[in-house]
């Protein structure tokens, strides 16, 4: 094995993780079985992947510009994924999550520089406390923002 990449942000890590034979797992079955290591992405999660990619769309469409907050109801991962990709590219995170989150993921997002907003699971979708709709209201008051 060859000396890992030097890679410019911690970014261009994400997805490229690596695939690994499960030589024992799979001995009585015919053929190569491999497993794709997604915790080794920064976040620790394949939700790295589709953040990052669902921000880079929105750059490209022109639904966020530098500058711009992320909007995100989220459990966690997702959110993760998208406070990586928010450090290195320079936009505010928001996160909405639901009171029934641990407090490691709400206090990791923070130290992450998110904002989170704890809402209430007891309540409907449209409610106006509910974690879907406090971001729904983010995105409609704050300039530049991005509600994926």
């Amino acid at each position: 094995m060859g000396a890992p990449a030097i890679c410019n942000t911690i970014l261009d890590t994400i997805g490229n993780t690596p695939m690994v034979r499960l030589n024992r797992i799979a001995e009585d079955i015919p053929g190569e079985v491999l497993a794709k290591v997604e915790y080794f992405n920064p976040g620790h999660s394949t939700k790295d992947r589709m953040a990052l990619q669902m921000l880079e769309n929105a750059e490209k469409q022109g639904l966020i510009k530098p500058g711009g907050t992320i909007i995100e109801c989220t459990s966690g991962n997702t959110g993760m994924g998208l406070a990586i990709a928010a450090i290195v590219k320079g936009y505010q995170l928001i996160c909405t999550m639901s009171d029934k989150q641990s407090q490691e993921k709400i206090d990791t997002l923070t130290a992450m520089g998110a904002k989170v907003y704890v809402c209430p699971t007891d309540v409907a979708p449209e409610h106006k406390d509910s974690y879907y709709s406090v971001a729904k209201k983010f995105n409609s008051e704050i300039p530049n923002s991005f509600f994926p």
